[in-house]
């Protein structure tokens, strides 16, 4: 039997185990190397499923998260998508692979131009980069058909679902700390109507903006 790969291992052990099925998800986790979107000195932890620093007081959040977040998207390809909170950019590389135009807006500088590069020698031409206050979305790019926001929220920022087609979703962790957050799926129903589920616990680090938490 073939030795499987550190990659193939973090997939099948960590993500496929604990339930990720969408096969463009799981595509997505096969080609994308998270080692690329990790400070050289955390690449020996690439292939572990937790959380790794990425510069700024930030992290790249541990892989089966993402892919748990991403599949509550319920993208089939072709999409246009805003993350909000692009850290590395490895979320939005994952996007990359299905939708069609995926905007990432991320508020600390330093991170944005990480974050454009990685993806640039990545490939991923189809992703857009912004360094700005992620709360505020990308009013000039939307309306879009997902949001992926990965940073806690206080609630579910009205601005952001605003920026949803009809039929649109928004994934956003929202709670009252750092340790008690819900992460929450917003669908679009119509022109002013919204429906809402919790689909798990997280943690995430704080949404920091003008629709979001105050820095501190």
């Amino acid at each position: 039997m073939a030795r499987m790969s550190k990659r193939e291992r973090l997939l099948t052990r960590h993500v496929l185990a604990r339930g990720i099925r969408d096969p463009l998800v799981v595509a997505a986790l096969k080609k994308v190397p998270r080692e690329a979107f990790v400070p050289r000195g955390e690449r020996r932890h690439a292939f572990e499923d937790r959380p790794l620093p990425i510069g700024g007081g930030q992290t790249i959040s541990q892989p089966y998260i993402v892919a748990f977040m991403v599949e509550a998207l319920e993208l089939r390809g072709g999409e246009k998508v805003l993350e909000i909170g692009a850290g590395s950019g490895y979320a939005a590389a994952l996007l990359a692979e299905i939708a069609g135009e995926v905007y990432a807006v991320e508020r600390i500088g330093e991170l944005a131009e990480k974050a454009n590069l990685n993806l640039q020698k990545a490939g991923y031409p189809n992703v857009h980069v912004r360094h700005a206050d992620g709360t505020e979305g990308w009013a000039g790019a939307a309306p879009f058909d997902a949001i992926l926001v990965s940073a806690n929220a206080p609630a579910v920022p009205e601005n952001l679902k605003s920026q949803l087609k009809v039929g649109g979703r928004l994934v956003i962790p929202v709670g009252p700390s750092a340790d008690a957050q819900d992460l929450r799926r917003v669908r679009r129903i119509d022109e002013h109507e919204f429906a809402e589920e919790t689909l798990a616990e997280v943690r995430f680090v704080p949404l920091i903006g003008k629709f979001g938490w105050e820095e501190s």
